[in-house]
């Protein structure tokens, strides 16, 4: 087949008019500004988290108390490195965007205080991975099926969700901005478990199946708490100022107590909606007002209608109901 050379003679019009929309449509394009930081690099933080948080479960084997020293050390090293240049940036873009200036128009020195957060973080590594090891643990004992705790380290998504969205607190609270985000998302999209880096999460939590959870940046939830698949933690509504701004910075979301289990596709809503101590959400129930604490709140089971094959009138599918 031979191609049409006239047809490709169109090809720089074409390049013309899309360059013209990044004049027209610039909110979406990002150009001629300080660099954000890369996708690449923090998921490789991660990854090196990842290993630091559980060794010898990922990429080196063979790690012993003799060996393991040196090994984590470059990790460290390696760390600050890669998170001092990608905090540095993402701190660079919010001031660009908070205050409208150009690249290099600020006199900050964005390395220093990017390095300064960088170590910060990595000094609370031994108490994040003292937190994880309740999760590990709410995992083992709270699923049957479960041989090990190397099974939950291994295979369990939910865990996988819980390990980044803690990293990306942690990272958050220190006020770093934008990294956090990025870091949820990417897991989000690995996992299927969206939970926002803003949530504040107790010891021992654990996220059976996982697939479809939402838990939004201002739940709270206390320690020993269990969710299941399609769980959602989420808004009521958005409040609005007098010019119909979002408002933002206002609890939107739910606070679960100590001991809460919500089983699976439940909604929780508010961020007035206080599930109480000790309460069991069973699936698909709807709230959007506070249970007091030992409360069991479950839908009255619909009824099954079976019809016989005799019963069945004619023309009827053949299934059940």
């Amino acid at each position: 087949m031979v191609s049409d050379v006239r047809l490709k003679e169109q090809l720089p019009r074409l390049t013309d008019r899309i360059v013209e929309t990044y004049r027209t449509v610039g909110s979406i394009n990002h150009l001629g500004h300080c660099p954000l930081p890369r996708y690449e690099e923090v998921t490789s933080a991660l990854s090196d988290l990842k290993e630091i948080l559980y060794p010898g479960y990922r990429r080196r084997e063979g790690l012993h108390l003799g060996n393991i020293t040196y090994y984590i050390g470059e990790l460290i090293d390696g760390l600050h490195d890669k998170l001092t240049v990608q905090i540095a940036r993402a701190l660079q873009h919010e001031d660009r965007v908070t205050t409208e200036a150009n690249c290099g128009e600020t006199k900050v020195d964005y390395e220093a205080k990017g390095q300064a957060m960088a170590i910060d973080f990595l000094e609370r590594i031994p108490d994040l991975r003292a937190l994880l090891a309740t999760d590990v643990r709410a995992a083992y004992d709270g699923d049957p099926a479960c041989r090990t705790v190397d099974e939950v380290i291994f295979c369990y998504p939910g865990l996988d969700a819980v390990t980044v969205y803690r990293i990306a607190h942690e990272l958050l609270d220190i006020g770093v901005p934008f990294i956090p985000r990025m870091m949820t998302e990417w897991a989000h999209r690995e996992t299927g478990i969206d939970i926002h880096p803003g949530a504040r999460i107790g010891t021992h939590f654990f996220i059976d199946h996982g697939t479809g959870v939402v838990v939004g940046e201002t739940c709270v939830i206390g320690d020993h708490a269990k969710l299941y698949q399609g769980v959602t933690l989420g808004a009521l509504s958005f409040p609005r100022d007098d010019a119909g701004n979002l408002i933002r910075n206002k609890k939107r979301h739910p606070t679960l107590e100590d001991r809460v289990v919500i089983y699976a596709n439940a909604t929780v809503l508010g961020g007035d909606t206080v599930i109480g101590h000790d309460s069991v959400i069973g699936s698909n129930a709807w709230i959007t007002s506070s249970v007091e604490p030992h409360t069991s709140v479950v839908l009255e089971q619909p009824r099954l209608r079976v019809k016989s094959k005799q019963e069945r009138r004619v023309g009827e599918p053949n299934y059940q109901i």
